[in-house]
């Protein structure tokens, strides 16, 4: 079963108008939370534009949400423990060709959400949101190729194999310096705690 891209973005249209109407936002109210232009705002939520990654990273923030949740039902009717590979979606940006596959079950009710993400060959994503209303939890791991991640003003290079943990609660960004693709997972989970409010923030070494 194959979803059009058109289609994707339909549903992604619709999931962030559901979300918006749940915080009774305005477009205004949005656009000054996420630091997006009413008008871009207005078309993504009418499936008029694509939106790149760095724009769903902003839209996300200003909603105090994951990336990843913003795909949360797309492509299932209905809640399921069970997700098959046919049926998960692929979304691919726009900006840069990376292609990110929701792994988790969507409509369920799971702390953590699994996704993963190919990254062409040079490709570079960077997210510029600043301090967000909860933190974002998450870990990464190489499944195939290297990434250099960049958080906090640091960097860390990682290779197949390698798991880092961090918090995300500031600008950050993933490179694929390699001259091949990449493939990573990230597991994803949302919560209130802040560095420096009981819960370790794993360092990264500036380079």
């Amino acid at each position: 079963m194959e979803q059009t891209e058109s289609d994707i973005d339909a549903r992604l249209a619709a999931r962030l108008r559901a979300l918006r109407a749940e915080q009774g936002l305005t477009l205004d109210g949005l656009a000054e939370r996420a630091g997006v232009s009413r008008s871009m705002i207005s078309l993504v939520e009418r499936g008029r534009s694509s939106p790149t990654a760095a724009v769903l990273d902003r839209l996300a923030a200003g909603l105090g949400v994951s990336v990843a949740s913003l795909f949360d039902g797309i492509g299932a009717e209905q809640a399921s423990p069970l997700s098959r590979r046919a049926d998960q979606r692929e979304w691919q940006d726009p900006a840069t060709g990376y292609v990110r596959r929701n792994l988790t079950p969507p409509g369920i009710a799971a702390p953590v959400t699994l996704v993963e993400v190919t990254m062409p060959a040079g490709a570079r994503v960077t997210y510029d949101t600043g301090p967000r209303a909860a933190v974002i939890h998450q870990q990464l791991y190489v499944l195939e190729g290297e990434i250099a991640f960049t958080v906090d003003g640091g960097t860390v290079h990682l290779r197949a194999g390698d798991c880092l943990a961090s918090q995300i609660d500031g600008p950050s960004g993933f490179h694929n310096p390699a001259d091949r693709p990449a493939r990573y997972l990230v597991a994803v989970a949302t919560g209130p705690a802040r560095s420096g409010a009981g819960t370790a923030k794993p360092g990264i070494a500036k380079g």
